[in-house]
């Protein structure tokens, strides 16, 4: 497989004898995968412009074994273009000339290579036997100059060896040969020619230090000479180049691999330092940019080798010179500790004379040390001369250091090993630094230069905020000072003082003043030597001096009073007599080479991991690094040499961060940086703490550095906390814990101490590794689903041999995102990960309580991860027309929604937002409830079918007495019931899409119980022969709205959404509809059987014979009336009496009410039509029904009949209400047709004209001529008579054919109440032959005042005038003198219709006025009524 990548890649380098490492990896989601590598010398590197087509490199990896030809068998291969670039201004010429002679430069400079490493094999240069006692040598070689070094800055020397081991000594063992068995030992590829030829190339070389040739003192080397075996040889002849290169050569090669072969490549650890500050230069000016994208992978990089500081910071593990200048150093320190003496510590003492103390010199007899010496300290009385006291102070000297090297051996033991000492070499060192001591003492002088360049926060003494500072410099007796600055607290002097000492002992005084010129200063002046303000002082020990140093001493008290702050820089270099040392670092590189060499050797004894002090409650925890032993050791050096607190502290820092992962070290860490941050932040104001950073010795570039990659690597392991930091190691949540303590206060440094305005919150990083974290582990385990179910469910289970290879095939079809199997484990890995981080690293990480809760963010994520990819997959299921296995989505919704429910529902994130989760199986959902409604149809239709014929052939027999309803409504409801129950099981929490699935589910609700209605309305008719089964059928509809209206409320009642209510009141009132229905059916099934008892009850009452007035004995004929009832109404109340009790014990209570409304609504109906009013077949019948009309007697027995069966159909309370029966329409209507039979002529009339107001409906379709007449009505004001005036105009269009002359007038007629005295009718005069006649006459009419016009009428008749016979009727039309009222007058056309156009009520007082044959307004108002035209046989209704 082939793959491109053409990425450029350019760096600089100015060593020619390194090479270039390209590692090919594969990318993972948790880990990247190592492939191999490839080593290109730059040796073989061309130069050059242009670009070639490059050359194939095989990859190897360390289990490649190499062939017979010393190749490797590779299964990849790189292609790489490398190269020089030339400068680009040269032209192409010059460019070719100048890569021909590089060319040749370089082959000869291989060729001197390949020559200096058959050399090396030679035996080495012995060193001059001259060199002094320290080990530096004194011969013809030019002596390495004194160099100045700026805080931060490293020497030259730091540069070299920053691969190799923590663990290079300083015998003379030769460390290449060392690299070449490591490296054998580690190279399982490596051949047995290879290993011979290392062998050999191990034995020939000569005993070099790391490299170096090491000098030796000179009781040291007779020591080796003496030995049988001299393995030194003597050789002070000046050096050639050719020896110059092999020095170099052997300085270089250590770093270099033992086998040069291009196939093969080095085993490189991985420095993760060297990455952090790659990555620095790469990223923007903002040392806090972070790399969101960290992904789990790196936690799976060795942890063990992970350091901050290896490469920049512990550059002297590996400089032998700098380690064995420390060691002497360090057992000097160790033999005469300054600890004793200073500072002084006084006791009770009384001298004859004056007294000096041996280690300072001070005067211990006078005015104001009088009755005290210095306890411990060697005293000598100055009666003697000052040989005698030279001679005692080297007797008391010895004699301390003999104490203290006999009392304290092992610290001396503890030095040894840690520089790696061979004990016979140890005890000549000791007693060579046992003789300088004694020396230094009485021969020792010195020149001291001293320059005062700066200070920098000095303390405000005038009134103005500031102050005039100068410095005076003292050295034994001599004083000098600067020139005052005014008016400045960072002042700058730039002078320099030199001094003569002559003992080794004296101290150099710098003391800052406020230089006064007032008059008090003067006063002040006069009484005290100290007129000027007291800003500060530095006390350094001449004996702390070495070289020349560069450093910044922060400015101490006098005296407890003193107001104090700042820091002075000062160049200091001496210059000692007689002193031929090859000028070394200064001190306080010294300090970190011994506290560098200390911290490694303690931690190599403990297993690689750092030691942690105990600290006694008296002491200051992070003032103690180590163990007892090598605090000691550290506390002597630094006393000695003058190193303060807090550098030592930032050395102990800067090692801690190559031991991250050691259990502890956080939290020593974050005690360290918070006390480094109290230093410089709480010790002065804030805008001074960058100052007194700025002027550290430690160096603040060194320092912030080593922060900003700390930083780094913090949020990287932070970003792998499940890994870097497991919940199981309560050690390592405890370093969990720090580390994020640790990220506080590297933040709070960055903000106070280094002035950053806004520097990233220790919450806003912590908060970020975690959500980095969390991706990462999602998508690990998204990856890996399947096996970390499977191990996790595995591990207390035996394996089943039996089931393997079924278990291997589930498991692969399973770890599938398309699997169901795939999501549920999923989801039960994804909960195990929720419980470790809510249960553990919450309360680890609790920091941060209202910015931070890992629970949370964790359920967060992890939640917005697997919505994303649920989501894609459900949709993507979603897109057919039918889902294939859609319980297996309602049963992972189900699991979903638990999962959500236990774990995301109330955290903050999530507590007020509507889930998104329940719109995913939308589909799903509205599917199964589509299916649910078929399934729910055939259940339904198949529990109908068996109760209808069920195994005792009896049909839909009800359950029990008290429940008269059959089997089949109750199992409709149960398969209903549980489909509802399954849709409240998913407890949807979106409103909307619940409502949609309680539409839905209405909807087959309805579907389902009208289908039933249905089956039962279908074929309702043939059961009613059986009361019973019709009465059950009735029943169960009924028990239907019960059981609807039940679950109506268990779906919420009121709440539901408008749609799913609309629905199920539509289908309740459809079902009470077919209850309606049914029961009307049931009903008018008895329609002949009560048809035959009204007409037995009319034939009955027609027999009723007298008047309808009540006689003087009311008791006698009220019980005579009632008698006559019952016995009128015999037949009727005979069939109520034997169906209505029937009805009561197998009815429910409701349907009871229904078929007794239904048969008050029948019997009435057929009462009324049968008995009171029978219909007529035409209105020309009225005058021949006289038969069928009522005698006010008759009317009054019906009275009391209805009063009777009222009384059935009340039941006592049982039945219908005695309201409803009262104001039941029937009712009415039929004692309202009763009443008729006893209103008025008038009433009646009036009736008739206000509720017959469609009249002229006929001559609206059928019209038989049109009439134009003018009608205007006017009521008097003081009599209230209503005058009606009538101008008939013309008349067109009549429709009438006659065989003689057609003579045609209008006849007009006024008709409402009581109009008996006055006059009612008027015509016109005929014209003869003519179908559109004019007429154009007027009419008058007075209308009685007590009625209004509203009950009045015109009823306007065309007619053919004839002599001989009875007028004809051409056409008619009606106005109603409503119509006239509201506008006072009218003028248009009428239409003429052949008949009047009459409602029930209209037809029954027409018969009623009919029987009134002795009235002649009701004579007359029959007649018009029942007029028709000739032709018409009927009246059209």
């Amino acid at each position: 497989q082939k793959f491109s990548v053409n990425d450029r890649l350019t760096s600089e380098t100015s060593r020619l004898d390194q090479e270039v490492y390209v590692e090919l990896w594969s990318k993972g989601i948790i880990w990247d995968k190592s492939l191999g590598s490839v080593w290109l010398p730059l040796a073989d590197v061309r130069r050059s412009n242009e670009d070639s087509g490059g050359d194939w490199f095989n990859v190897i990896r360390e289990e490649d074994k190499p062939l017979m030809n010393g190749t490797h068998d590779s299964l990849y291969s790189l292609l790489i273009d490398a190269r020089f670039e030339l400068p680009s201004d040269l032209s192409n010429n010059e460019a070719k000339e100048l890569e021909r002679k590089l060319q040749n430069l370089y082959s000869v400079f291989k060729d001197e290579m390949v020559y200096l490493s058959q050399q090396s094999r030679r035996p080495s240069i012995q060193p001059d036997p001259k060199s002094d006692d320290n080990g530096n040598s004194n011969s013809q070689s030019p002596s390495r100059p004194s160099s100045v070094h700026y805080p931060g800055e490293l020497s030259p020397e730091y540069h070299n060896g920053q691969n190799e081991s923590i663990d290079g000594s300083i015998t003379s063992r030769d460390p290449v040969s060392s690299d070449i068995e490591t490296s054998h030992k580690e190279s399982p590829g490596t051949s047995d020619a290879e290993n011979k030829m290392q062998d050999t190339r191990t034995d020939s070389h000569p005993p070099m230090t790391n490299g170096v040739i090491r000098a030796t003192p000179p009781e040291i080397v007779t020591e080796i000479i003496s030995d049988e075996n001299p393995r030194i040889v003597s050789d002070s002849k000046p050096k050639k180049p050719l020896e110059m290169w092999k020095l170099a050569f052997d300085k270089i090669k250590p770093q270099k691999n033992p086998n040069p072969s291009n196939n093969r490549p080095r085993s490189v650890e991985f420095n993760w330092s060297t990455v952090l500050e790659d990555a620095t230069k790469v990223l923007p000016d903002n040392r806090d940019m972070f790399i969101k994208d960290v992904n789990i992978a790196l936690p799976l990089i060795n942890r063990s080798h992970r350091t901050v500081g290896t490469v920049p910071h512990q550059p002297s593990i590996n400089n032998s010179d700098l380690k064995l200048r420390v060691y002497k150093k360090t057992l000097q320190a160790l033999l005469y500790p300054i600890s004793n003496s200073s500072p002084h510590t006084f006791e009770k003492w009384s001298a004859s004379g004056p007294t000096y103390c041996c280690e300072c010199t001070g005067l211990l007899w006078g005015i104001r040390k009088q009755g005290m010496k210095c306890k411990g300290a060697a005293i000598k009385s100055n009666k003697r001369g000052s040989r005698d006291r030279s001679q005692q102070v080297r007797q008391d000297m010895a004699k301390r250091m003999d104490d203290q090297e006999s009392c304290n051996a092992e610290l001396f033991h503890l030095v040894r090993d840690v520089f790696n000492i061979e004990n016979r070499l140890h005890v000549g060192y000791l007693k060579h630094v046992r003789q300088s001591i004694l020396d230094g003492t009485s021969k020792w002088s010195a020149k001291i230069k001293t320059k005062v360049v700066c200070a920098q926060g000095l303390i405000a003494k005038d009134r103005t905020g500031l102050s005039d500072p100068y410095v005076t410099v003292q050295v034994g007796k001599t004083k000098k000072r600067t020139e005052t600055v005014q008016q400045n607290l960072n002042p700058e002097w730039n002078e320099e003082f030199v001094f003569d000492c002559n003992n080794a002992s004296d101290r150099i005084k710098v003391r800052v003043w406020d230089e006064d010129d007032d008059f008090k200063s003067r006063i002040k002046s006069t009484f005290s030597r100290e007129a000027d303000d007291f800003l500060g002082q530095a006390i350094i020990d001449v004996r702390t001096l070495n070289g020349q140093m560069d450093v910044w001493y922060n400015l101490e008290k006098r005296t407890e009073k003193s107001l104090v702050s700042g820091s002075i820089r000062l160049i200091i270099s001496i210059d000692k007599a007689n002193d031929n040392e090859e000028s070394v670092a200064p001190y306080h590189q010294q300090y970190t080479c011994l506290h560098e060499n200390l911290f490694y050797y303690l931690c190599e004894k403990n297993n690689g991991k750092v030691p942690i002090p105990t600290v006694s409650s008296t002491e200051d925890s992070w003032k103690v690094y180590f163990p007892k032993e090598g605090q000691e050791i550290l506390r002597e050096f630094a006393m000695s040499f003058g190193i303060e607190e807090i550098y030592q502290a930032m050395t102990h820092f800067s090692c801690l961060t190559t031991r991250l992962t050691s259990p502890g070290v956080p939290a020593v860490m974050s005690s360290l940086l918070a006390n480094i941050n109290a230093y410089y932040a709480h010790t002065t104001d804030s805008h001074n703490a960058s100052d007194r950073f700025a002027a550290a010795n430690f160096g603040k570039d060194k320092f912030v550095k080593i922060l900003d990659q700390l930083h780094n690597v913090l949020r990287i392991d932070m970003c792998s906390y499940r890994t870097s930091f497991p919940s199981s190691s309560p050690e390592k949540l405890a370093d969990l814990k720090a580390t994020v303590d640790l990220l506080t206060s590297i933040t709070f440094f960055r903000m106070k101490v280094l002035n950053i305005t806004s520097p990233p919150r220790a919450s806003q990083v912590v908060t970020e590794c975690v959500k980095a974290c969390l991706k990462s582990t999602y998508q690990y385990i998204l990856q890996n689903c399947t096996d970390l179910y499977d191990n996790a469910t595995n591990d207390n289970e035996e394996p089943d041999n039996s089931n393997t290879s079924t278990n291997s095939a589930n498991a692969v079809n399973g770890n599938h995102v398309k699997h169901f199997e795939f999501w549920r484990k999923l989801i039960s890995v994804i909960v195990s990960v929720l419980e470790e981080d809510k249960n553990w690293y919450t309360s680890v990480l609790s920091q941060f309580p209202s910015e931070l809760n890992v629970g949370h963010l964790s359920a967060e994520h992890s939640w917005t991860y697997l919505a994303q990819d649920m989501k894609e997959f459900l949709a993507e299921h979603a897109q057919g027309a039918v889902i294939e296995n859609n319980n297996e989505f309602i049963k992972l919704q189900f699991k979903v929604k638990w999962l959500y429910d236990n774990y995301f529902k109330d955290i903050p994130a999530f507590k007020s937002v509507i889930p998104e989760y329940p719109s995913w199986f939308e589909p799903y959902v509205m599917q199964w409830l589509h299916e649910n409604e078929e399934a729910s149809k055939e259940f339904m239709y198949g529990a109908f079918n068996r109760d209808e014929s069920n195994e005792e052939n009896e049909e839909f027999q009800p359950i029990s007495e008290r429940s008269p309803f059959s089997s089949s409504v109750v199992d409709i409801f149960c398969s209903l019931t549980q489909s509802y129950e399954i849709i409240k099981k998913l407890e949807c929490p979106d409103p909307v899409l619940l409502g949609k699935y309680m539409e839905r589910f209405c909807r087959t609700i309805s579907s389902v119980l009208l289908g039933y209605a249905a089956c039962i309305s279908r074929d309702f008719k043939k059961y009613c022969s059986s009361e019973t089964t019709a009465c059950t059928l009735m029943n169960n509809i009924h028990q239907a709205t019960v059981q609807l209206e039940k679950l109506f409320l268990a779906m919420g009642g009121e709440s539901l959404g408008l749609e799913p209510k609309k629905i199920l009141n539509e289908l309740q009132n459809r079902l009470k509809e077919t209850i309606t229905q049914i029961s009307s059916i049931f009903a008018d099934s008895h329609e002949p059987t009560v048809h035959q008892a009204l007409l037995k009850l009319s034939a009955i009452l027609s027999t009723v014979k007298g008047a309808a007035n009540v006689p003087g004995n009311a008791t006698t004929v009220g019980k005579q009336s009632q008698e006559d009832s019952y016995h009128v109404m015999g037949p009727l109340l005979e069939f109520l009496d034997s169906h209505l009790n029937s009805y009561h014990h197998k009815c429910d209570k409701n349907i009871l009410k229904r078929i007794l409304k239904e048969l008050w609504r029948l019997v009435l109906s057929k009462m009324e039509r049968v008995v009171v009013l029978p219909p007529l077949s035409d209105v020309k019948e009225i005058t021949r029904e006289g038969s069928k009309n009522l005698s006010p007697k008759q009317c009054f027995i019906l009275e009391i009949g209805l009063k009777n069966i009222s009384k059935y159909f009340h039941a006592s309370g049982t039945g219908l209400k005695k309201n409803y029966l009262e104001k039941s329409i029937e009712l009415q209507s039929l004692r309202y047709a009763l009443s008729l039979y006893t209103q008025t002529t008038d009433t009646l009339i009036k009736t008739f004209v206000e509720s017959q107001t469609a009249q002229d409906r006929y001559g609206l379709d059928d019209c038989v001529g049109e009439l134009n007449l003018q009608v205007e009505l006017f009521t008097h004001p003081g009599t209230g008579e209503h005058k009606v005036t009538v101008k008939v105009v013309e008349a067109t269009g009549l429709l009438w054919q006659s065989a003689n002359m057609f003579r045609p007038f209008i006849e007009i007629n006024v008709i409402g109440p009581h109009l008996h005295d006055r006059k009612r009718r008027q015509s016109t005069r005929s014209k003869s032959n003519n179908w559109d006649p004019k007429f154009n006459e007027i009419f008058y009419f007075i209308l009685s005042n007590e009625d209004d016009p509203y009950s009045f009428e015109l009823h306007i008749c065309a007619r053919d005038y004839c002599f001989t016979r009875q007028n004809q009727l051409v056409g008619m039309c009606v106005i109603q003198l409503r119509e006239i009222a509201d506008v006072g007058s009218r003028s248009c056309w009428w239409p003429l219709s052949r008949a009047v156009f009459m409602d029930e009520t209209g037809r029954t007082i027409l018969r009623i006025l009919s029987q009134r044959m002795h009235d002649e307004v009701a004579r007359e108002f029959v007649s018009l009524k029942s007029e028709c035209r000739p032709g018409n046989n009927a009246a059209r209704n």
